[in-house]
């Protein structure tokens, strides 16, 4: 049977000499699982670089680094921080940029001082970042000149460093990295929650969390990978071969858990180039650079994915190259992901999707290949060194099948939430569990998340997920994308309603795509009110629609460019 290969596989990776070999070690006052062969600190996975020496790193225009380029100027500008401006342990240092080559350079030199990155959203107003800026105290503000432009008048405090007229003072020493010692458990990024409700908080990441992020990641390929070559009757090689080197697009913004940990620093864990590309997303441009660098994985949050598969330019370059397509963010629909195997075949058996937060740090689950073609609304398992819980309101955990709010626990968690004891208490529960916020369950072990506990529609006392409405909406052909969320009725308590973008040319009328949703789903789920939009939903960086700006709740407070 699939599962017991599956444990087979996970018992020999991480069993006693295994090359996952799992410890247990008191972690903030809290027994734990840990890898016993991992890294101690971003310094030391950094200087593991060092080996990939010519290969190329970061790749933004005509811009080509080396790893050992990159080490070079990042200890370079760890010395400059550290005696222009005084960053020392602890210190904040924002970023405020587009993604860039400088980008990554600032993150591993503030980091290898023992310092913290301050990742601000380079999507944020004036206000927004007055606000970010207030609430990390940074001792230097790097940013790009459009960023810094907007944050002029607030007449702050600190001094600030333009990447595109000042940032190669940073790179002209001959220097070591810095040795200050750095614990596990130090705080090393404070990035920031989307924010589609309210103010975004500060989660704090410790060095232990956004490193288990990379170990936790690179064993859930390893088990998948294993797992489908016993399942097909082939052993595992005695020695891996060779592979080429991994070429990722760096779609995700910088600022974002999937710009920062799964391309900045997974990606120099393994060697792989990162290509960059700054400003607006633009389907021609992104498909013509994937074929240039032969990009061979990406990452298609929101739209993007349907928007590069739809578009005419796709047909006219060889990207076979693309092996690799991952989702992010939020769930994907069965029909976006068929798209995108439609677009990219060799990338099909690839396909995956992990869950995970700014909180959570790490993704405790995560599925690809033929388990997630086969189970395409699922999350997936629940990776060594984590633990997960459906909970009741009550704190009592609840058996399979049961939905419940997902609680999860490892040493990777967020040491915190930055300057917000309250907030932190209120997420961090006894025992270091963290409460998501996230409504799940639990099917033969695969992890499913059905919505935001704060989007469920209460209709007529029944409870309505909009995520299972929404992929349906996204099934019918004439429809680009969806939201559903639940507006007030006098009698009914609250209805759904469906904010729906036609596909370019396509005119599709509130009664049949009614119709549409009755074939499959129940009738109280049906949505009872429409609109029909030409313009794209607003979304934050990870993706995800702002329904609070699309209910005309609230302004956006990003501004992409």
């Amino acid at each position: 049977m699939p599962s017991q290969i599956r444990l087979g596989v996970r018992a020999k990776l991480t069993g006693p000499g295994g090359p996952f070999e799992i410890a247990h070690e008191d972690v903030r006052g809290e027994r734990m699982p840990v890898f016993k062969n991992r890294a101690r600190s971003l310094r030391d996975l950094l200087r593991t670089s060092a080996a990939h020496g010519e290969r190329e790193y970061l790749v933004h225009g005509d811009k080509r680094v080396t790893f050992a380029q990159h080490l070079a100027q990042v200890a370079s500008a760890a010395a400059v921080l550290r005696e222009r401006y005084g960053v020392g342990k602890g210190d904040r240092v924002a970023i405020l940029a587009a993604n860039c080559a400088e980008w990554p350079v600032a993150f591993w030199a503030t980091v290898s001082l023992g310092g913290v990155v301050s990742a601000l959203n380079g999507w944020w107003t004036r206000d927004e970042i007055a606000y970010g800026v207030a609430d990390s105290a940074p001792r230097l503000l790097i940013g790009d000149r459009s960023r810094l432009e907007r944050a002029k008048s607030l007449g702050l405090a600190i001094p600030t460093l333009e990447i595109e007229s000042q940032f190669d003072e940073l790179l002209g020493r001959r220097a070591e990295l810095p040795d200050v010692p750095i614990a596990e458990d130090d705080p090393a990024v404070i990035l920031y929650t989307s924010g589609t409700t309210g103010r975004p908080k500060g989660a704090l990441a410790s060095h232990r969390g956004i490193v288990g992020f990379v170990h936790t990641t690179t064993y859930a390929g390893a088990e998948i990978a294993l797992t489908e070559l016993a399942a097909a009757g082939q052993a595992a090689p005695a020695q891996a071969a060779p592979k080429p080197q991994g070429v990722t697009l760096a779609t995700s913004p910088m600022f974002h858990l999937s710009g920062l940990y799964a391309t900045i620093v997974l990606q120099l864990a393994l060697g792989g180039k990162l290509v960059i590309r700054s400003g607006r997303f633009d389907e021609a441009e992104v498909i013509r650079l994937m074929a240039k660098e032969r990009v061979s994985a990406f990452s298609a949050l929101g739209s993007m994915g349907p928007r590069i598969a739809k578009h005419p330019e796709l047909a006219k370059h060889d990207l076979s190259c693309v092996e690799n397509v991952g989702f992010g963010g939020a769930p994907v629909s069965p029909a976006v992901q068929e798209m995108l195997r439609q677009a990219f075949p060799r990338a099909g058996s690839a396909q995956g999707i992990g869950y995970g937060s700014s909180e959570s740090v790490s993704a405790p689950t995560t599925i690809r290949g033929a388990e997630y073609r086969e189970h395409p609304t699922s999350t997936g398992r629940v990776i060594p060194t984590h633990d997960l819980e459906i909970r009741d309101e009550q704190g009592n955990a609840l058996p399979e099948g049961a939905e419940g709010e997902i609680h999860i626990r490892s040493a990777y968690l967020m040491l915190g939430y930055w300057g917000k004891p309250e907030a932190t208490a209120s997420a961090l529960k006894p025992g270091r569990w963290l409460a998501t916020g996230d409504i799940g369950r639990f099917e033969n072990g695969l992890l499913y998340i059905n919505s935001r506990a704060r989007d469920m529609i209460l209709r007529n006392a029944e409870n309505v997920y909009p995520v299972e409405i929404e992929y349906r909406l996204e099934q019918h052909p004439g429809v680009r994308e969806a939201t559903v969320f639940g507006v007030d009725h006098e009698e009914w308590g609250q209805e759904v309603k469906a904010v729906v973008v036609p596909e370019p040319g396509a005119s599709v009328a509130p009664n049949e795509l009614a119709r549409w949703c009755a074939e499959t789903l129940a009738a109280y789920k049906v949505p009872t009110a429409w609109e029909i939009r030409l313009a794209p939903l607003p979304r934050n960086a990870s993706g995800k629609v702002l329904k609070n700006v699309v209910r005309g709740d609230a302004q956006s407070a990003f501004v992409e460019e």
